[in-house]
């Protein structure tokens, strides 16, 4: 095995060769791989470039003959992720390394997103400072700011660019990683939280964590819900309780926090067991209250803080939300049940609270009833979601799942 240095030799070699041979000094094994499309490699990598552009379904010639280098840099991206996840596969990959502006940072990232949590990966990026998400996305990456350009080696760029190996090896070499889904004593399940479903989810995760489980709690964001769903689709997790789906909500109408369309598919598509709940479907997020699009400006609305604004969901919009979820728990290959809460999704949405709007909320319980399929368990409880009783169906709902699961 080794730590894989991926990037543009082209440009780049210098910096490369530094940082292995630091490595190298460490007692660290290397595999360079070349990503450049133009100039010749400051040095002979281990994987050259056409390799890349192959994995990618193109040539080496054909991107030359292009002279594109948006669709260079493109094509190396997708290249270099098939390629890197197959030698994790076969076993080749102890971490990973890469250096450069926006287009090293684009294809190292894509390579790094490619591979499970909690294989190192560093990228050294011009781009660190700022916003990061678009490289990041829901891997453990450590962007590393290069603070001077990646051209040519410095005092500035020496110092971290030997941060970056000394980092590497530090993590490669030191005590083998806490997180090892295969060797846990504990099953993994997963639960989706939002502030106004936390004393559902803390009292479940209570409930599953004395049966020794150990959970993992998602803050349900966006990114909290796509990483969730990436968890899931890596093979980690025995279960899902996903009680606060609010990320769906924000996908249909347009808030802030969509997790994007494929959120509530992973569980189903994996075949595990998964409760799944109507947690603050209540709502619609936004930012600050001038971030609210004109187009809704008539709309109920709650100040959460100066920096939270949330909106009311519609009977409309729900109507739209109970079939888009029944629609994907009725797809699920695994055992698959929805719990009701007729007395509320959130804090905000019970009896004499901002967002108390029965009519809505029985137009989202009504679609579900209309759309789902027999094969999906509807457990209709005359509770508000935060009720203690409620926490412990769900988990009781779902322990019951993975018991049966593990009969057949």
């Amino acid at each position: 095995m080794a730590v894989i240095l991926i990037g543009t030799l082209d440009t780049k070699g210098p910096e490369y060769r530094y940082v292995r041979d630091l490595l190298h000094k460490q007692g660290v094994a290397t595999l360079v791989i070349d990503a450049s499309s133009q100039g010749p490699p400051g040095f002979p990598p281990d994987i050259p470039r056409d390799r890349i552009f192959e994995a990618a379904g193109a040539t080496l010639a054909n991107i030359l003959k292009a002279n594109d280098r948006g669709n260079a840099v493109e094509t190396a991206s997708k290249g270099a992720a098939k390629l890197v996840a197959k030698l994790h596969h076969e076993g080749k990959v102890d971490g990973i390394v890469a250096l450069g502006g926006s287009a090293g940072t684009t294809i190292g990232t894509a390579a790094m997103r490619a591979l499970p949590f909690g294989i190192p990966k560093i990228m050294v990026s011009t781009l660190a400072s700022g916003q990061v998400k678009q490289w990041v996305g829901v891997r453990d990456i450590l962007m590393l700011h290069s603070v001077v350009d990646i051209s040519g080696l410095n005092r500035i760029s020496r110092t971290v660019l030997g941060n970056a190996a000394n980092a590497m090896a530090g993590m490669v070499k030191g005590s083998p990683s806490l997180f090892d889904p295969h060797t846990t004593d504990k099953p993994l399940l997963t639960a989706t939280m939002f502030g106004v479903t936390t004393p559902c989810v803390s009292a479940a995760q209570k409930l599953l964590e004395q049966k020794d489980y150990e959970v993992l709690v998602f803050h349900a964001t966006g990114t909290g819900g796509m990483t969730m769903e990436s968890f899931i689709k890596d093979g980690l997790l025995a279960g899902v309780l996903d009680i606060t789906t609010t990320e769906l909500a924000d996908e249909l109408v347009g808030g802030i926090l969509s997790a994007g369309p494929d959120r509530l598919t992973a569980a189903g598509m994996a075949g595990i067991p998964q409760v799944i709940s109507l947690g603050a479907l209540d709502m619609v997020n936004f930012g600050s209250r001038d971030s609210v699009p004109e187009k809704f400006k008539d709309r109920l609305f709650y100040q959460h803080n100066s920096s939270v604004t949330l909106m009311r969901t519609t009977p409309e919009e729900n109507d739209k939300l109970g079939k888009q979820i029944a629609e994907k728990a009725s797809a699920a290959r695994g055992p698959t049940a929805i719990l009701m809460p007729l007395q509320g999704v959130s804090a905000i949405d019970k009896e004499g609270a901002p967002f108390h709007w029965p009519e809505a909320d029985r137009a989202l319980f009504q679609s579900l009833r209309n759309w789902i399929s027999p094969s999906v368990k509807l457990i209709e409880l005359d509770m508000h979601i935060n009720d203690v009783a409620f926490a412990e169906t769900a988990a009781e709902t779902l322990l019951a799942m993975i018991s049966t699961s593990k009969a057949k």
